[in-house]
Order: structure tokens, then sequence, then C-alpha cells
């Protein structure tokens, strides 16, 4: 299985539990976390609408919600995809583990994270340390 996932959502994706915009943005989440846990599993990096988004009723003609949303959007994927190599198609598990590595205090997200409105909710956000 191929996924295309924008640079934010490898961080929401290791902190989902269940949660989510609507009924079916919920299941097509599930979906993707149970898919990127395959070891057959690849992915392509991006900073736009990816497999996550194709289900989100906040999508509106290929953006997040509103040019300002998407903005931010955009520039917290971007935060994340800096320390990646975006040319690189991934091995899922791989790839997984690569953001624990580099993503392993709130200092580290904090660029990312901050104003998520699900961060109190988020299982990778709250196990994070306040380390430097």
């Amino acid at each position: 299985m191929k996924l295309k996932l924008r640079g934010h959502h490898l961080l929401c994706l290791k902190g989902f539990q269940g949660y989510g915009y609507d009924e079916g943005f919920v299941e097509n989440m599930i979906h993707i976390n149970a898919e990127r846990k395959l070891p057959q599993t690849t992915v392509s990096l991006c900073e736009s609408a990816d497999d996550i988004c194709s289900a989100c009723p906040n999508l509106i003609d290929g953006i997040c919600e509103d040019t300002n949303q998407n903005d931010r959007i955009v520039s917290m994927d971007r935060e994340v995809l800096k320390k990646l190599n975006v040319t690189k198609e991934y091995d899922s598990i791989e790839l997984f583990d690569k953001i624990d590595e580099i993503f392993s205090t709130k200092e580290s997200v904090s660029k990312i994270c901050f104003d998520c409105k699900w961060s109190e909710k988020c299982l990778f956000y709250q196990k994070l340390s306040n380390n430097r």
C-alpha cells in the first residue's frame, strides 16, 4: 500500500485515538493509521491535501477551510518536512520510528502542535517530555 501524507499528519497519526471532524473522517483515519503500521506500506510526503484530507469536511477546493487556515496548516507541514527528505519514498514503519526520534520533546513540536485543537486528546503530544 502507498500512502501520501502531509508533514503534520505524521504527528497526528502517532497520537490518533478516534476523535475527528465527523464519522467519515474518523473511519478514514482509522484505516490509514492501520495501513501505516503494515510492513509493506510506503509513504510519500507532501505539503498539500493528502490521503487523510480526502475525507475531511473542511477540505474545500483542495485547501483547508480558507486561505488563512490553509497557510497555517502548510506552515505546520513545512516544520515537519524540513527534517525529512521529501523526495524519498519511505518505508512507513521506518518513517514513523524516525518521527519518534526527531520529535521527542514538546519543544520540538512547539511550532506544529502548540495551537492544535486536538493536543489535549493527542497521545503523541501528551507523552512528549518537557525537556529541551
